[in-house]
């Protein structure tokens, strides 16, 4: 708390205990430390996927709509439709990306967004 790195709302002991149950904490003369193991990460994260259309936030949405109707269309343009500066159609295609949604076929210039 003095280091103004810890959570204020209080909220994450119970979350952590919840899920992965009192173990994960072990007490020290100068420190408290959680430690979750990797394999229940995993096995969380996994188990929380599901349907990807679902989680996504109204403005990824939006632009994976434009996408789809129009394959060719530009991040300038996106910014147009959608409403939101270029710097955050950037950062939602970047997770788009990477979360499998969408792919980008050929070059920046002549290619399309083929969403998946």
């Amino acid at each position: 708390m003095q280091l103004h790195i810890s959570e204020r709302s209080g909220r994450g002991v119970p979350k952590i205990t919840g899920v992965y149950g009192k173990d994960a904490y072990s007490f020290r003369d100068n420190s408290i430390t959680v430690t979750i193991p990797f394999e229940k990460l995993t096995l969380e994260v996994g188990d929380k996927v599901g349907d990807k259309k679902m989680k996504l936030n109204p403005t990824r949405q939006r632009i994976l709509d434009e996408m789809r109707n129009n394959p060719n269309v530009t991040q300038s343009r996106l910014t147009e439709l959608v409403g939101v500066k270029k710097t955050a159609i950037q950062n939602n295609i970047t997770f788009l990306k990477d979360n499998g949604f969408i792919e980008r076929v050929g070059s920046n210039k002549n290619g399309y967004w083929k969403v998946l």
